[in-house]
C-alpha cells in the first residue's frame, strides 16, 4: 500500500531537479544527445523510495524507485533524467507532457486510472499509525477525536478521512509531519510502514503500529494515457522479478542497513 492518492491540482512546483528537462508535447520519449531520453517525475521526500542524498553532500536523488528506473531505462536503451516535484503535481505533470513517467511509490487507484496508465505493481507495503511513545493511539478506533497528520495527495490522506471522528491535517512533506507530531500539533500520523520504520528508528520518542490492509494497495509506475512505454517497462519489471534483481533492491533499500538510514528520517 502506498502513500499516494492524487488530488486534482494545477500546482506544478518543481522544487529541485537532478537534471531539469521538459518533454515534448507528443507524449513520446524526449530525444537526448546521443540517445533517447526519458524524464521521470518524482517527489523526493519519501525515503527509502526516493530522497535527496544529503548525507553525502551530493544532493543527488536516490532510492528504491530510482534504482528500478535506472535499471529499466538502461535495459531499454534510454537516458534517464529526474525531476523533483511536489507529490500532488506529479499526475498533472504527466498530463501536461512534462514527464514521460512517474515513480513515487504511487498506488494505482481507480481514480488515478481515469487520468493515467499504470504498470504492473512492483512492490506492496502497509500503512501504519505513528504516534508518540507510550500513547494508546495504535488502532484506527483510537484516532476518534484526534488530529491525524497525513501527506497531501497521498492514499493515506484518503484512508484518514474515512476514520470516524478523526480531524485530518494534510501537510506537504513527511519530515514536516514528523515535526508536527513531535511538537504536539498533531496526535498521530498515518504513513507507510517502510517509511515509518526509518523515521521511528531515528526518533526513539516515536512508535508505529501496522494497520490491517484494506482497499487498494501496491506501488506502480504511472504513464500518460496511451503511452507505449508501459508495455516496455512491464517486460523489464517481470524480468527483474524473475532474475532476482527486484529482491536484491528490496533487501538493499528496506533492510536494516539501508542507505536511507539517517537521511530525512532524522529531521
Amino acid at each position: 500500500m502506498k502513500r499516494r492518492n492524487f488530488l486534482f491540482t494545477s500546482a506544478l512546483s518543481a522544487v529541485l531537479a537532478v537534471t531539469v528537462a521538459a518533454c515534448g508535447n507528443s507524449g513520446s520519449p524526449t530525444a537526448g544527445e546521443g540517445g533517447r531520453r526519458l524524464v521521470m517525475a518524482t517527489s523526493a521526500d519519501y525515503p527509502p523510495y526516493e530522497f535527496v542524498d544529503s548525507a553525502s553532500g551530493s544532493q543527488e536523488i536516490i532510492g528504491f524507485d530510482v534504482d528500478i528506473a535506472e535499471y529499466i531505462t538502461n535495459e531499454l536503451g534510454y537516458e534517464l533524467e529526474i525531476q523533483n516535484i511536489d507529490f500532488n503535481g506529479l499526475i498533472p505533470a504527466l498530463q501536461a507532457n512534462r514527464a514521460d513517467f512517474v515513480m513515487a511509490g504511487m498506488t494505482p487507484t481507480e481514480e488515478r486510472k481515469q487520468n493515467v496508465d499504470f504498470s504492473d505493481i512492483y512492490y506492496e507495503a502497509k500503512n501504519t499509525i505513528v504516534s508518540r511513545q507510550g500513547s494508546d493511539l495504535t488502532t484506527t478506533e483510537s484516532l476518534n477525536g484526534k488530529t491525524v497528520g497525513v501527506q497531501l495527495g497521498s492514499i493515506q490522506e484518503g484512508a484518514a478521512k474515512e476514520i470516524q471522528g478523526a480531524n485530518v491535517k494534510s501537510l506537504n512533506r513527511i519530515s514536516e509531519m514528523i515535526q508536527e507530531l513531535k511538537a504536539g500539533r498533531v496526535d498521530a500520523l498515518i504513513i507507510e510502514d517502510t517509511v515509518a520504520s526509518g523515521f521511528v528508528a531515528n526518533n526513539p520518542d516515536l512508535q508505529f503500529t501496522e494497520i490491517p490492509t484494506a482497499g487498494e494497495a501496491g506501488s506502480a509506475i504511472a504513464f500518460p494515457k496511451g503511452s507505449e512505454l508501459r508495455d516496455e517497462f512491464n517486460t523489464v519489471l517481470r524480468e527483474m522479478q524473475q532474475n532476482g534483481t527486484m529482491e536484491e533492491l528490496v533487501n538493499k533499500w528496506f533492510g536494516e542497513n539501508s542507505p536511507a538510514a539517517g537521511q530525512e528520517a532524522a529531521s
